[in-house]
C-alpha cells in the first residue's frame, strides 16, 4: 500500500460554484450564453470558453526499474509523492457558416499552481509522473465546408475521435488533448440508412504532453446501424511514424466491432426499465513499413451488460496479445487512459501482452446530474497464467446545469507481478460553454 503523505488541498476558489444560489447562477450563464454566441452574425459561430482546475496526487510504493529485473529502485531514489494543482484554459473562436464554409481557432493553456510533479517535461523526475506539462499553444485551427450534401470536409489542427477512441482519440482526460494535423471527410447517407463513412489522412499528432509526432496516417471507418439492434464498424488504420525515434509504434490494423453501446443511454430495451448491453470486437495488427520488428498480434474486446432503474452493471474483458519486445498490439494514437484502469499502468502493453477482466457499476442521482461510478479489474498476460495486478476505481461527478459540474476520482492499483502499487486521487471543476 502506497505509504500516506501529506496533501496540498485544492484551492477553496474550485468549490465557489456551491456557494452561488440556483437561481442567480441560471441569470449569470445566461448572460454569458448571449455574449458568446453570434446569433445575429449567421449560423453557429460563437466564442468557445472551458475552464478546467484539477488536483491530482500520484502516490507510488517500491517503484522498481524493469531494466533491473524488476527488481525495486534503491530507498534514496524512490519517487516522492506528486501534488498537482493546475489550471487549463481553452478560448476558441467559431465562425459562423458562410456558404459551407466554417473555421474554427482555439489556443489552450496550462498554469501549474503547485509543481511538485513529474509532468514528463519539467525535469522533476524525483517526482510520480503526472503527464499535465505548463504551456500555452495553439490547440486547434481548422476549416470545414459542408457544401456537398450529407458531407462534411475539414481540414487543419483538429480533435479526432472514432468509435470508442481506443484507436484514435483526444486523450480527453489530460489537461491538453491531443490533436490531429489532418484532412478528415466524414459522410452520413440518408438514402442508405445508417451508413456513415470518415475516411481521411494523418500527418501530424500533436499529444496530450504538447510534443508532436510526424506521420503518415490513412484512416477509414465504416459504421452501418443496424436498427435498435446496434451498430457493425470496420475499419483500417495505416500509422507510420516519420522519425526513428517513433518507429517503433508504426503499425497497421483492421478490425470489425458490433455494439449498441457507445454512450449512457445506449440499451436494447427488454421494457421501460431494463435494457441490455453489449459489444464484440476483433483486431489484428501488424508492422507497418518502418516498424523495426515483424510480428502478427489480435485484440478482443467483449462487453455484455444490464440496465435497471438508475443503475447499468457491465461485465467485459479485453485482451492485447503480445509475442515479445515491440511486438505487441498497441493502439499510440487512441486514448488509452480510459481503458484498463485509471491509475493508467498499461498505458503501453507489456510485451507478453495483457489480458484485463473487469466489471463495472454505474449509478445516476438527482435526476441525472449525480453520476457515481465504480470499477474492479484483474489483470492478467495474455495467456491468463501469470497475475499482473488488480485495481479498484471510483468516480462521482455533480453536474449545475449545463456548464458546471465537479468530479472527484480515485484510483488503486494492487501490483502483483507487474508494475508496482500505485493510488491516484483527483479532484476538479470545471466551466465550460
Amino acid at each position: 500500500m502506497p505509504q500516506r503523505r501529506k496533501r496540498i488541498p485544492l484551492s477553496a476558489a474550485l468549490f465557489s460554484l456551491s456557494a452561488v444560489s440556483y437561481s442567480a447562477m441560471a441569470d449569470i450563464t445566461k448572460k454569458v450564453e448571449d455574449a458568446l454566441n453570434f446569433y445575429h452574425y449567421g449560423k453557429n459561430g460563437a466564442i468557445k470558453f472551458d475552464l478546467n482546475t484539477r488536483f491530482e496526487e500520484v502516490n507510488q510504493d517500491n517503484v522498481r526499474n524493469p531494466t533491473l529485473n524488476g527488481k525495486p529502485l534503491p530507498a534514496s531514489i524512490q519517487p516522492d509523492t506528486a501534488n498537482a494543482v493546475t489550471t487549463r484554459l481553452r478560448l476558441g473562436l467559431l465562425s459562423p457558416e458562410f456558404y459551407g464554409l466554417q473555421g474554427y481557432a482555439e489556443y489552450q493553456g496550462l498554469y501549474a499552481m503547485d509543481s511538485d510533479y513529474n509532468s514528463t517535461r519539467n525535469g522533476k523526475t524525483g517526482y510520480s509522473k503526472v503527464a499535465d506539462p505548463y504551456v500555452n499553444e495553439l490547440d486547434q485551427l481548422w476549416l470545414s465546408y459542408a457544401g456537398v450534401p450529407d458531407t462534411l470536409i475539414k481540414g487543419g489542427r483538429q480533435v479526432i475521435q472514432l468509435d470508442d477512441q481506443r484507436f484514435i482519440g483526444n486523450v480527453g482526460w489530460r489537461q491538453i488533448q491531443q490533436t490531429y494535423d489532418s484532412v478528415l471527410i466524414t459522410h452520413a447517407n440518408q438514402q442508405i440508412f445508417g451508413l456513415t463513412v470518415n475516411v481521411g489522412y494523418i500527418g501530424n499528432v500533436k499529444t496530450f504532453t504538447s510534443t508532436n509526432a510526424g506521420l503518415n496516417a490513412p484512416v477509414l471507418n465504416v459504421n452501418y446501424k443496424l436498427g435498435d439492434y446496434g451498430s457493425l464498424t470496420g475499419y483500417g488504420y495505416w500509422v507510420a511514424y516519420t522519425q526513428q525515434a517513433n518507429y517503433a509504434n508504426s503499425n497497421q490494423t483492421y478490425g470489425f466491432r458490433f455494439t449498441n453501446y457507445q454512450k449512457p443511454g445506449d440499451t436494447f430495451k427488454v421494457s421501460d426499465n431494463f435494457g441490455l448491453l453489449y459489444t464484440a470486437e476483433w483486431s489484428i495488427q501488424s508492422d507497418y513499413q518502418n516498424s523495426p520488428q515483424k510480428y502478427t498480434v489480435d485484440r478482443y474486446n467483449l462487453m455484455g451488460g444490464l440496465t435497471a432503474y438508475n443503475f447499468t452493471f457491465q461485465g467485459a474483458m479485453e485482451q492485447l496479445d503480445g509475442v515479445g519486445q515491440n511486438k505487441t498490439f498497441i493502439t499510440p494514437l487512441g486514448t488509452n487512459a480510459a481503458f484498463q484502469g485509471w491509475a493508467n499502468i498499461f498505458l503501453v502493453t507489456p510485451k507478453d501482452g495483457i489480458r484485463d477482466v473487469f466489471g463495472t457499476v454505474t449509478t445516476t442521482l438527482d435526476r441525472g446530474d449525480v453520476t457515481l461510478t465504480g470499477v474492479f479489474h484483474e489483470f492478467y498476460d495474455d495467456t491468463g497464467n501469470v497475475h499482473y495486478g488488480k485495481e479498484w476505481d471510483f468516480t462521482a461527478t455533480k453536474k449545475f446545469g449545463k456548464h458546471y459540474s465537479l468530479l472527484a476520482r480515485y484510483a488503486y492499483y494492487n501490483a502483483d507481478h507487474y508494475d508496482t502499487n500505485t493510488q491516484k486521487i483527483w479532484v476538479q471543476g470545471n466551466i465550460s460553454f
